[in-house]
């Protein structure tokens, strides 16, 4: 099976489910993720502080390290795609309701005033940043 067509299968599958389970299942996955996350770190704790490692105690200390370093990596791929996902998505909802506004829909006019305090209030509090 290629990747386009596992993309179409997650999609297809994503219609079907209610968006209230897949969230609960997001959530149920993740917390399954931060316990055992969670007894890792425990775990890598344990050894750093050892003072003497038997071989197979510094190989486990180094396979958790690696690990670890790799987690800190994806999980920071995560929240960048997150975050360019969702500026993306509400640029383009920004533009969709400027042009409608600029048509003289009303509605959109009024949800456009509402975005664009929105993007002004988060410039100032610096949770956007710009980059030309």
């Amino acid at each position: 099976m290629n990747q386009q067509n596992i993309y179409l299968s997650f999609t297809l599958v994503l219609k079907k489910l209610d968006i209230n389970q897949h969230i609960a299942e997001i959530n149920a996955n993740f917390d399954l993720f931060l316990k055992r996350l969670g007894a890792l770190v425990s775990r890598y704790s344990v050894l750093v502080k050892k003072q003497e490692l038997s071989h197979e105690e510094a190989a486990e200390l180094g396979t958790i390290e690696h690990f670890l370093i790799e987690i800190n990596a994806r999980t920071g791929e995560l929240k960048n795609k997150l975050d360019q996902d969702l500026f993306g998505h509400s640029l383009d909802m920004y533009y969709l309701l400027k042009q409608q506004a600029d048509n003289g829909d009303l509605g959109a006019q009024l949800k456009f005033d509402r975005f664009r305090a929105s993007f002004v209030e988060s410039l100032r509090e610096g949770s956007m940043l710009i980059l030309n």
